[in-house]
């Protein structure tokens, strides 16, 4: 399994942001699994609280995610480039993309009502528009911002963002690519989405915190002439391997 690794401004590393980013990336395989929804946080099944399943074997371990794997799927982690802390991960799947990050919440309240009204300022604020859906996770926003395309034509960038409160965290997944406008091209980024599981820990954060990212232990990061090097200094590496970043164009931010 190869991990890609792009980067974030420092400014993009404190509110859910959006960002629809094109990166290279690594290859997952893995089966689907079901578990019964505890609580009233989200609807239908799944994403889930790490007390909802049984053990994380089988899961990419990235600190405050753990992530099903599913063949085709590539997943690339956002680095911000001041603190070079892992502040959001993307998954890759037939050409269309999700982005995920975790946020520390209240106990009593969610975040998504507010957060959904802040994304609607900053994207008409650029220019573009967006729209309410009732979608597979509830309530969620379609954001279109102007764009141009390399033949100089003016059109327009699509993200769809998908929001989730669960017990003191909140998950925000934002589809990019052919997922963002067509239901049929996000079914299955929306499955990998319901099988995320967050890890929230019992610190002590104020809302809107971002939960902490991390590489998998085993990650690997190529040297500058393309041979791997341990990402510790634990011993040898022989799972997923970083690859040179490369940042891809951003939709959107809140702040």
């Amino acid at each position: 399994m190869l991990f890609g690794r792009g980067k974030k401004s420092k400014a993009e590393r404190t509110e859910p942001a959006a960002a629809v980013e094109e990166n290279e990336s690594v290859e997952a395989s893995g089966q689907s699994g079901e578990s019964v929804v505890k609580g009233d946080f989200r609807l239908g099944k799944g994403p889930w609280d790490v007390e909802e399943i049984e053990d994380r074997d089988g899961y990419v371990d990235l600190g405050a995610l753990l992530i099903a794997p599913a063949e085709g799927l590539q997943l690339r982690l956002e680095v911000e480039e001041a603190t070079q802390r892992v502040v959001a991960v993307t998954m890759d799947l037939a050409g269309s993309s999700l982005q995920l990050q975790a946020f520390a919440a209240p106990r009593s309240e969610g975040l998504w009502d507010e957060i959904r009204e802040q994304i609607s300022q900053s994207v008409a604020s650029q220019g573009g528009e967006t729209e309410e859906i009732t979608g597979t996770f509830g309530t969620e926003l379609v954001a279109k911002l102007p764009a141009e395309a390399a033949d100089g034509s003016r059109g327009f960038r699509a993200a769809r963002f998908m929001g989730v409160d669960g017990p003191r965290w909140f998950l925000r997944g934002v589809l990019g690519g052919q997922a963002a406008l067509d239901r049929d091209a996000a079914a299955g980024l929306e499955e990998l989405f319901r099988r995320v599981v967050v890890v929230r820990g019992d610190n002590p954060m104020p809302p809107r915190e971002l939960l902490q990212l991390r590489l998998p232990k085993d990650a690997a990061v190529p040297a500058q002439g393309g041979a791997p090097q341990p990402a510790s200094q634990s011993g040898p590496q022989d799972g997923p391997a970083l690859k040179q970043p490369e940042r891809g164009p951003e939709i959107t931010q809140i702040g």
